[in-house]
C-alpha cells in the first residue's frame, strides 16, 4: 500500500479502529523484533516502517484528542 493511501485510510478510520490498528502494529513490531533477534527477519526495513506507522496512528489519535478537548471548552 502506498503512503498516500495509508494516510487517507488512517484519516478516514474511526478512533476505535485506530486504537485497534495501533495494537496490531505494536504486536507486529514485537514479532519483527523477535524475528530480528533470531535472524529470521527477511526485510530489516520492516521494523522502521512499523515504527513509522505507529507514529502516524499516535499522531492522528493525539490530534483527535486535542480537537475533542477544544470542542468541550
Amino acid at each position: 500500500m502506498k503512503l498516500s493511501q495509508l494516510k487517507k485510510q488512517l484519516s478516514e478510520s474511526s478512533t476505535a479502529e485506530l486504537e485497534r490498528l495501533l495494537q496490531e502494529e505494536r504486536r507486529n513490531l514485537f514479532m519483527a523484533r523477535r524475528d530480528s533477534a533470531t535472524k529470521q527477519l527477511e526485510n530489516p526495513k520492516q521494523i522502521k516502517q512499523i515504527k513509522k506507522n505507529i507514529a502516524r496512528i499516535l499522531t492522528l489519535l493525539g490530534e483527535r484528542s486535542r480537537e475533542s478537548a477544544e470542542a468541550k471548552k
